[in-house]
């Protein structure tokens, strides 16, 4: 059976001890393990201040490893520390829309939720001088439908809930750790916290029922949880540790810091000391004298713990305490933290061998002590969370996702507060408006959409996540917002009223009303627009817009019937005027005479590419009679017209407009109401064909 082999680093303030092992049913077997000091202070109080030389001796622990094991170790499993350690406990609780058989996702989910609610309250506490990580959690408590519960997989339940305990690093702390990693060509496989780490070998899960403390003294740092009721229920840290103690004999000895560093752990073993300083004489000295010297910095080191952990448990001392950790091995450390947590020392003690028992080394000559604790740990945490979750870094962000084995760039930017709206185009705001009574739409124009790159590489905004990407991602854009004129609408373009003026059939563009004004075609159509075509021109108007003067010295003729320059000229109407001076048409309103006009139509007497003219004198023909134009088989049509019997006469065929020559209706007398036109009932136009024996209306809306 294949082994999942894990590669832990324990990268601490003084040294890197680096784990490679497996899990075999209960018991942790450790493959080969590697110690290497850093050369100089790389890192301080457990945060990494140069990033190569932490990363360079994190290399010469994994090719150790490798040659040890013949292994190619490319992720790695760590954990962190540091000086500014957030903590915030929170209650979450998830429903569901009717009972449910709770499984293990809904738990992981319940976990997310809790983290993410965690996450929003330290930020809510306004603390913006870091951006903070989350770097491990721990649930202290269940709740099946508000009942306090061990465990929830399997129940059925209408609710769930826990209170969860969430701890944060700022994000440099963490980002370091990943460089240094990655400076030893490795990438990270599972980041979590060191208490985390070493409570999982030093306290057993039975343990945690009790009020106890764990104390992880390294270099730099002494982290320490609390656990009660069967989980942990605080996180801290101080940053004081060993390194304190060495800088006391560095001064006092004049040595190096190596040296300090020989001199401190020799003295845990008693005996004489021997060393040399830095002008190169040999001493020697007892352990006893280490003992006076670091004393009472050691008591102010346990000092500050002991108010932590009281800190963390609401104020009082705990039951008993372990103390795991190099720095932990100084004489008199736990007798100390004892006395100082108002315990008896039994109950204080340095966690090692002991605590090591379902640990297989096969290694041979490893000395099972504290040291091996945490790092031991690193990998056994690696198999409680492997698989359930990715980190990656989103826009220069680190963050920590729930995976179901489906996360895509998706996922990721909606945990990183991005809407769906910064994810997908969006079209600009459309404008809605009505043409004659029917409904409209001038859509807005598509944005651009999220530009995304993965590891630098352009992606899809569904593609699936990788492991420790590097994610950069640009929101999507709004189009234009919708834009139209009167001129785009294709009643203007396409839809035109003919007329016969002197003999010529003109072409016309309807004039459009906008909520009951007239309005240009250069007007840009609004949300909410009212639009109606008109279906006539006024004489003036028609006049205008062939841009000729109507000389008033003369009479004006509308269908054969004297007019005035406010009378209404509808489709296909025959109008005869004369102007002022002799004026040529513009060619661009002038169409072929023939064209839709019915079959009887006579075309006007222009010779094709000349422009027509009109004489400053009136034909005296055309004013006689226009209909000389029009070869007429006269066919009398009998109708009724507002309940009145009339005869239509005069034409071969008839459209509704006929009736104006048979009854008396003044078009502008209406005071701005709508003429209202019907033809056996239905609404009609003005130029629908009129058969024998149609009713037809023509009134003002009411």
């Amino acid at each position: 059976m294949e082994k999942d082999i894990v590669f832990g680093l324990d990268i601490g303030t003084r040294n890197v001890i680096g784990t490679v092992g497996y899990l075999d049913g209960k018991e942790f077997h450790v493959v080969a393990q590697c110690l290497k000091e850093h050369d100089t202070r790389a890192m301080l109080d457990g945060q990494i201040h140069d990033i190569g030389r932490v990363g360079a001796t994190c290399e010469d622990v994994k090719v150790e490893l490798e040659q040890m094991t013949g292994l190619t170790l490319t992720e790695v499993c760590i954990a962190a520390a540091g000086r500014v350690l957030r903590t915030v406990t929170t209650h979450v609780e998830l429903e569901y829309p009717e009972e449910t058989v709770v499984t293990g996702e809904d738990l992981h989910t319940l976990d997310m939720m809790g983290i993410d609610q965690a996450g929003t309250e330290l930020k809510a506490e306004g603390d913006n001088k870091y951006k903070f990580f989350c770097v491990g959690y721990s649930t202290m408590k269940y709740y099946l439908n508000g009942d306090v519960f061990t465990s929830l997989e399997d129940h059925k339940a209408d609710y769930i809930g826990e209170d969860i305990i969430v701890t944060f690093l700022p994000e440099d702390v963490v980002d370091g750790l990943y460089a240094a990693v990655g400076k030893a060509g490795l990438s990270v496989a599972n980041l979590t916290l060191e208490p985390i780490a070493a409570i999982n070998v030093a306290i057993p899960q039975n343990f945690r029922m009790l009020n106890i403390a764990l104390v992880d003294v390294g270099a730099g740092t002494s982290d320490i949880c609390v656990t009660k009721d069967g989980s942990i229920c605080a996180y801290g840290m101080i940053p004081m540790a060993g390194d304190e103690l060495t800088e006391v004999i560095v001064q006092e000895y004049l040595v190096d810091f190596a040296t300090a560093e020989s001199i401190k752990r020799e003295s845990t073993l008693g005996g004489p000391i021997s060393y040399t300083d830095i002008m190169g004489i040999d001493h020697t000295i007892d352990s006893e004298d280490v003992y006076k010297l670091t004393e009472p910095v050691m008591k102010k080191i346990v000092s500050a713990v002991s108010d932590k952990i009281k800190e963390l448990n609401g104020g009082k001392a705990v039951s008993a305490a372990f103390v795991v950790g190099g720095g932990g091995k100084i004489h008199g450390f736990t007798d100390e933290l004892a006395e100082n947590l108002g315990i008896i020392k039994e109950r204080v003690a340095l966690r090692g061998e002991e605590v090591l028992k379902e640990i297989v080394f096969e290694q041979e000559d490893v000395v099972k002590d504290s040291l091996l604790v945490t790092p031991i740990g690193i990998c056994l945490n690696y198999y409680e969370t492997k698989n359930n979750f990715i980190m990656v870094h989103f826009n220069g962000e680190m963050m920590k996702l729930y995976d179901n084995g489906q996360l895509t760039i998706v996922d990721a930017a909606m945990q990183a507060g991005f809407s769906a709206d910064q994810l997908f185009p969006r079209r600009g705001h459309e404008i809605n408006f009505t043409v004659n009574g029917v409904a409209r739409m001038i859509r807005g124009t598509e944005g651009e959409s999220a530009v995304v790159t993965m590891n630098g590489k352009q992606v899809g905004i569904n593609a699936p996540l990788e492991f420790n990407a590097d994610i950069q991602l640009t929101p999507s854009t709004v189009g234009e917002g919708g834009n139209g004129t009167i001129a785009d609408l294709a009643e203007f373009t396409t839809d035109y009223l003919y007329f016969n003026v002197c003999g010529h059939r003109v072409k016309c563009p309807k004039f459009v009303e906008v909520n009951g004004s007239m309005e240009p075609p250069t007007y840009s159509v609004k949300n909410g627009d009212v639009i109606e075509t008109r279906a006539y021109y006024t004489v003036g108007q028609l006049a205008e817009f062939m841009d000729v003067t109507i000389d008033d010295r003369y009479e004006i003729l509308v269908n054969n019937r004297t007019a005035s320059l406010d009378t209404l000229v509808y489709e296909n109407f025959v109008v005869a005027w004369t102007t002022t001076t002799p004026t040529a048409y513009a060619g661009s309103f002038i169409v072929d005479d023939s064209e839709g006009m019915p079959e009887d139509y006579v075309p006007g007497e222009v010779a094709e590419g000349e422009e027509p003219a009109l004489n400053s004198e009136p034909d005296p023909a055309l004013a006689a009679d226009v209909h000389t134009k029009i070869k007429v088989e006269s066919v009398d049509v009998p109708v009724k017209i507002n309940g009145e019997d009339k005869i239509l006469s005069g034409k071969k065929d008839y459209i509704f407009v006929d009736i104006f020559n048979v009854i008396d209706f003044d078009t502008k007398a209406g005071g701005g109401r709508m003429v209202v036109t019907r033809k056996n009932g239905q609404q009609c136009g003005y130029a629908d064909p009129v058969n024998p024996g149609d009713e037809l209306e023509v009134c003002w809306e009411d």
